[in-house]
């Protein structure tokens, strides 16, 4: 994916710390000090443009959310949406998924949220795919138990093999879809992506996994 570079995006990120968090570091096991109310805690791992974390916000006002993005020109998107929605159970974080243990301790998080993640397609990328063997285990160690993870892609590749990923780590399928705008599956709010690929006629698959300690 080609971004195109802001520079001005940083001095935006720096005048609304109210809302994306600058030093998320110094909440690490203490989240709920964070916002408002004593709430689980959901989070997505590359939130994009914001629109499914900002409508599951406004949604589930009983969940606390958190949209990690690590692109400065993508996630001031998300901050203009969360700037107009004025949400007190969502704040942004603008760091990379593989620095979430600096982040998050165990039992901050009670899901993982993650949305039409690149698919990485060549073998020598494998480690990269945020379903892969060692995203997971991170994802574990920040999670409640029995935390779950809450996948969405349009990419059967990429489905098919974090199916096989999340078996081989012993994660429970609580719930399968593999044309999920056709499958009757209430409540669902659709990413940016997720429009744009369910529009050209792509089918979409989702599934959900909870660890099982």
């Amino acid at each position: 994916m080609r971004l195109r570079n802001k520079p001005w995006a940083q001095e935006k990120i720096d005048q609304n710390s109210q809302y994306i968090i600058s030093t998320p570091e110094n909440y690490k096991g203490r989240w709920n000090e964070a916002f408002e109310k004593v709430q689980p805690l959901h989070i997505e791992v590359g939130t994009g443009k914001g629109r499914f974390i900002t409508e599951m916000a406004k949604a589930n006002p009983e969940i606390n959310y958190i949209g990690i993005e690590v692109y400065k020109s993508v996630i001031i998107v998300a901050l203009d949406r969360l700037i107009e929605a004025k949400l007190p159970n969502l704040k942004l974080l603008n760091v990379n998924a593989v620095d979430l243990h600096k982040y998050f301790a165990k039992n901050d998080v009670s899901r993982v949220y993650l949305n039409f993640s690149d698919p990485w397609p060549k073998t020598r990328h494998e480690k990269r795919r945020l379903t892969y063997k060692d995203f997971l285990k991170l994802y574990e160690d920040i999670m409640v138990d029995r935390g779950e993870i809450h996948f969405k892609t349009d990419n059967q590749g990429l489905f098919e093999y974090s199916l096989m990923s999340f078996s081989e780590y012993g994660l429970l399928l609580k719930y399968l879809s593999l044309d999920l705008h056709k499958s009757g599956f209430e409540g669902n709010i659709m990413t940016e992506y997720e429009e744009k690929f369910s529009e050209r006629g792509n089918r979409i698959y989702r599934c959900e996994v909870q660890y099982q300690k």
